[in-house]
């Protein structure tokens, strides 16, 4: 058992109030004045954890107690903070915006955090807060929110509020955030798009009346606006040095304008929660021998992926190599494994199209039985079209854009065994595209979703579906995948 580093989750009262620019700024001005820092985003997201990355030096990280176990999330935080001095938390949505449509868990999700709240942990903060553990706000709390992570963590929540057309209001809405979970600590305020020195002091004071700190103050701008698209910001891969960019002017935005001292102390205000850290050996269990190649899709079209995951094949005895479906004309010598995940190959239909040699090589590598597992992106690929771009035909289906974003966690069961899920086993996911493949399914369906209803396709060694799962919550899974490719390389 180690502590929690030092940490802070930045959050907000609702999306858009600028929450990525304050955390990655965060990330870059700490970073850029040598503090050696953590990055972690709140839910399912792929993107923002690409411009942490950029802006910390080191991977971007995932806490989603919805598809992980709510207990592992701290294990996960002292492993990807391994030597960084703090770790700054990204929230999604609005700070209690979570999962709806089932029961939330009263108590934390099975976590020892509300209750360990309440003693203060030697924190002038912490101490001050009441138990809250069976209180009306935290038992209303969605599954997988901002708020939800941060008892998990027992943080302290920095709130970004988006100060445009508001002043003195600024008290009530930050009372009614402080008072809605009397066991969550509200340690200090972020005033964004703050229009003039005037407006500032009026802010300031109405921040003063509740008793919060303000940590900083970040005038209105337009330079930051970073390209998005139907699925949010354009990743960091495909921005390019633009996203480089645009994260080195971030930090300097908050740099200029942050305390950043005062945030540091917030974080090492936090009680020094034992954790025992996520151990991708441990998790996955015995590895395979003989060290199979499996190779994992990447460049700009395949960018949505969680580091555990090579974390968790390298350490069931794979040899992870990339591969750029867009540029590399063959699959890497040896390869006995494929791993194709989401990302953006919607954009990227005419490169991919054109890597006829790469499309060939998959096809048939799939027509072989060995062990294909394609998520959302993935499955477009292996689709025999994506708005009119041939691709790699290993499934007789095809893509095209639809008419409305699909969004959201599902419940599936798998409705046939493949070297992914033995049939029967469920799982939680979580679904993000907008896209649509005709027909939604095979013959042999991947799972069946919340309703029954049948999604994706198992054909030989392959399992493409639109369900992303995080590798993390079911390494049982992932080990699965790892005896079917060292049986195919036999």
């Amino acid at each position: 058992m180690v502590a929690l580093p030092p940490r802070v989750v930045v959050a907000a009262p609702s999306s858009g109030s600028g929450k990525t620019t304050v955390a990655t700024g965060l990330l870059g001005a700490l970073a850029g004045r040598g503090t050696a820092v953590a990055p972690f985003k709140v839910g399912p997201d792929y993107v923002d954890p690409g411009y942490h990355a950029l802006a910390a030096g080191r991977p971007g990280r995932n806490l989603d107690p919805v598809l992980v176990d709510p207990a592992t999330l701290p294990g996960l935080v002292v492993h990807g903070a391994r030597d960084a001095e703090l770790a700054v938390v990204e929230g999604v949505m609005g700070l209690f915006d979570g999962r709806i449509g089932r029961d939330p868990d009263p108590g934390g999700a099975g976590s020892a955090g509300s209750a360990a709240l309440a003693d203060g942990a030697g924190s002038a903060g912490f101490a001050a807060l009441a138990d809250g553990a069976g209180s009306a706000g935290f038992a209303a709390l969605a599954d997988g929110s901002t708020a939800h992570v941060a008892r998990l963590l027992e943080a302290p929540v920095v709130l970004v509020v988006d100060a445009r057309g508001q002043s003195r209001s600024v008290a009530a809405l930050l009372a009614g955030f402080r008072g809605f979970d009397p066991g969550l600590f509200l340690g200090g305020v972020i005033l964004n798009r703050v229009g003039s020195h005037r407006h500032e002091e009026v802010l300031r004071s109405a921040c003063a009346e509740v008793g919060l700190p303000v940590l900083g103050v970040l005038p209105r701008h337009a330079e930051l606006a970073v390209p998005s698209r139907h699925l949010g910001l354009v990743t960091a891969a495909e921005h390019g040095r633009a996203a480089r960019a645009a994260v080195d002017a971030m930090a300097g935005l908050v740099a200029e304008h942050v305390d950043l001292d005062a945030v540091t102390a917030l974080a090492r205000s936090a009680p020094p929660t034992p954790a025992t850290s996520w151990d991708p050996d441990t998790a996955v269990g015995e590895p395979v021998p003989g060290a199979p190649v499996v190779a994992v899709a990447g460049g700009a079209a395949f960018t949505f992926g969680y580091p555990e995951h090579a974390e968790l094949l390298a350490a069931g005895g794979a040899r992870v190599v990339t591969v750029d479906p867009a540029h590399d004309e063959a699959l890497p010598a040896g390869t006995v494994g494929l791993v194709l995940p989401g990302g953006f190959p919607e954009e990227h239909a005419a490169a991919l199209s054109a890597n006829a040699p790469l499309r060939e090589a998959v096809h048939a590598f799939a027509a072989s039985g060995a062990p294909v597992h394609a998520e959302c992106g993935g499955l477009l690929y292996l689709a025999r079209s994506l708005d009119g771009a041939p691709m790699c035909g290993v499934l007789d289906a095809d893509a095209a854009m639809g008419p409305r974003l699909a969004l959201g966690y599902r419940t599936a069961t798998a409705v046939a065994d493949s070297p992914l899920a033995a049939a029967g086993e469920t799982v939680t996911g979580h679904e993000f595209h907008r896209t649509v493949t005709t027909p939604r399914a095979g013959t042999a369906p991947a799972w069946r979703w919340d309703g029954d209803e049948p999604e994706g396709f198992v054909a030989g060694g392959v399992h493409a579906s639109y369900l992303h799962t995080h590798p993390a919550g079911r390494p049982a899974g992932v080990a699965r995948w790892l005896r079917h490719v060292a049986g195919a390389r036999r």
